[in-house]
């Protein structure tokens, strides 16, 4: 598939990338289901954080309850989430991907990134690229191709496992045209829905969809974004600068439902103090805040306020509680958590990636 050179952007995903992690220590699950989530008790209340590709025949993925998991899987070795270990390996990882030729590399998380090349044959470097990662750590990753970040992210899924795809302008509507829009990075159920709400079903359809109508539904940003965005549009730069923080957050599952008004609020008072040690060491000031609630058995609720740009705890905290206020009194609660927005340096670099935000 040689050609002119170009440039191109890669996404580079990790194929099961913390059940892979469990394995290459221990050996002796090689082939059986692994499920990595909280303590690794699934009597506690903890989600799935990843599941190995044997699990997920079973039907269990990430964000699910971990005593479903298991129940689904009464045989499955469960592991606690081992979060040094798995930060050490993608650190290990994307040394080697800016290790490779004229590779310009943008970490999304532990186990994604985007790499920016120029190539006559993306497919022969994408492959090199695969082998030296699995040589330098036993670990497998698919590619994407793209000539957008958009389109190199979504072709990372016809990739999996272990393989590589390309997608772009030309190929983008014969290969996604007919799929349903939460197919889209950055579409998801909520949103999907609301675009059924307008007839817009498909990703072709979204691609064509009346400029107006979703101004009127999402605004005049996100609305031609999300039209963009149908299209495999947008940028095509991957730019690794240093990703610089817009906040911190702590949220916490309680393994006893919290009702108690006196309970609650020690508890938004321990978070916001671990908060706080993180916002500290970032050196800049706070100026919003939120409060995510969810009440039992599992409606979720946030609050969000913009503040006064302030490094003061007792300022911040008079904020917070003022929210807390807003939670329904009597009500069960199961998980709390709190994050705080910080003022971004001048130097921030601008802009950011489709799906990047707070909660």
């Amino acid at each position: 598939m040689s050609g002119e050179a170009a440039r191109w952007v890669l996404h580079v995903d990790l194929d099961q990338f913390i059940a892979a992690v469990e394995v290459l220590r221990h050996p002796e699950l090689a082939g059986r289901p692994v499920i990595v989530g909280g303590r690794g008790d699934p009597t506690e209340r903890a989600v799935v954080s990843t599941a190995s590709y044997e699990a997920r025949e079973f039907g269990v993925g990430s964000g699910m309850p971990l005593r479903i998991a298991a129940r689904k899987i009464p045989d499955a070795v469960i592991l606690p989430v081992d979060a040094e270990t798995y930060l050490a390996a993608s650190e290990q990882v994307f040394a080697t991907v800016r290790a490779q030729p004229g590779a310009v590399v943008q970490v999304l998380g532990w186990d994604e990134a985007f790499v920016g090349i120029v190539s006559d044959d993306p497919e022969g470097y994408a492959r090199r690229l695969q082998r030296a990662v699995l040589d330098e750590t036993a670990l497998h990753c698919s590619v994407g191709i793209g000539d957008t970040l958009v389109r190199a992210k979504v072709a990372t899924g016809f990739g999996k496992p272990r393989g590589v795809f390309r997608l772009t302008r030309g190929n983008w509507l014969a290969v996604m045209g007919d799929r349903p829009t939460i197919e889209l990075w950055g579409v998801g159920s909520k949103v999907s829905k609301r675009l059924v709400g307008l007839g817009i079903r498909t990703v072709a359809e979204l691609a064509s969809a009346d400029e107006a109508a979703l101004v009127t539904e999402f605004g005049p940003k996100m609305g031609l974004w999300y039209r963009q965005l149908g299209r495999g549009d947008g940028s095509s730069e991957v730019d690794d600068t240093p990703w610089v923080a817009r906040g911190h957050s702590k949220e916490t599952t309680f393994q006893v439902d919290l009702a108690d008004r006196g309970d609650i609020e020690q508890a938004v008072r321990d978070l916001l103090a671990q908060v706080l040690a993180d916002v500290a060491s970032d050196d800049r000031p706070v100026v919003g805040l939120g409060l995510k609630v969810r009440y039992a058995p599992f409606l979720t609720k946030t609050f969000t306020k913009r503040i006064p740009a302030t490094r003061d705890h007792d300022a911040v905290l008079a904020r917070v509680m003022e929210m807390v206020a807003r939670i329904e009194p009597d009500r069960p609660i199961r998980l709390l958590g709190i994050r705080a927005e910080m003022a971004m340096p001048d130097d921030a670099r601008e802009g950011h990636t489709p799906t990047r935000g707070g909660w």
